[in-house]
């Protein structure tokens, strides 16, 4: 179970080593992603335990990749003055399947990281990673609520 600082804000990874803070809404990870821009999700046990192999491996073929596979939060120009909810909410919402996928065992953070090159679904591998805090499940609640608002039919990536 995760433990929580109330004095610092910092919660400790289930790995007892990664302490990051949390951001436990939208709104806040919103603020982060218009203040940093170039912020990546990566959905993982811990910063700790990616940052002692710092590859992913391609699951269909297993082959080692050059960095570690994350997805940008980066808002991108086309998205005008949309809010910066939705489009969190969306960029969380592609790949929340995973944690069910991996039993539970993993949750997701922020990071910052030098883009490397593309994995096989096009995603952005990373090295020189930075991570920058942990996203409270309660935010991935709230970003399957703010799309199930949505009109059109929406589903998580399956990859």
């Amino acid at each position: 179970m995760d433990q929580t600082d109330a004095a610092t804000g910092r919660r400790t990874a289930p790995d007892g080593v990664s302490e990051l803070p949390t951001v436990s809404s939208l709104e806040e990870l919103g603020d982060l992603v218009e203040r940093h821009g170039r912020l990546y999700v990566r959905w993982s046990r811990s910063p700790a335990d990616d940052t002692k192999d710092s590859h992913s491996a391609d699951h269909l073929t297993g082959i080692t990749m050059p960095g570690l596979s994350a997805n940008p939060l980066q808002i991108e120009t086309w998205w005008e003055d949309r809010p910066v909810r939705l489009w969190v909410a969306r960029r969380l919402y592609d790949y929340c399947h995973l944690r069910e996928e991996r039993d539970g065992d993993v949750r997701p953070w922020a990071l910052r990281g030098r883009e490397v090159a593309r994995g096989p679904d096009n995603e952005p591998l990373l090295r020189d990673i930075e991570p920058v805090c942990w996203i409270d499940l309660g935010v991935i609640e709230e970003a399957e609520r703010e799309v199930a608002r949505q009109r059109r039919p929406w589903g998580p990536m399956r990859r």
